[in-house]
């Protein structure tokens, strides 16, 4: 497992999921509030992987060009802004269409007027 993410399991789970995975939890969270599309989340996720293996580096002696661990931590990443924009958009959604939407689930809406 360490030569596939550059550094011990630990480290993992204490920069990449925890520390580096509340920014993108926030910054999923931020384009959701703001209505901007999802595509800018990729982009925003990307810059975190790279600090995130920048800090892996730097703090923990792990290793900086491995593309494996990059990958790693940026789809880990990935996945928790992901989750955080489409959880936070829904919410968003009925919050400013309340008469049109309903939750429906943790990530989807329902149409109020095709239930009646």
């Amino acid at each position: 497992m360490e030569q596939l993410l550059g550094t011990s399991f630990g480290v993992y789970l204490g920069l990449t999921c925890i520390v580096v995975g509340f920014a993108a939890y926030m910054t999923g969270q931020a384009l959701a509030q703001t209505w901007k599309p999802a595509w800018h989340l990729a982009i925003y996720i990307l810059l975190l992987g790279f600090a995130d293996r920048f800090l892996t580096f730097s703090l923990f002696d792990g290793e900086l060009l491995l593309l494996s661990g990059f990958i790693i931590d940026t789809l880990s990443l990935m996945a928790i802004g992901y989750f955080s924009f489409f959880s936070n958009r829904a919410k968003a959604t009925v919050k400013q269409y309340p008469w049109l939407y309903e939750r429906s689930g943790l990530f989807g809406l329902r149409n109020i007027a095709q239930n009646s």
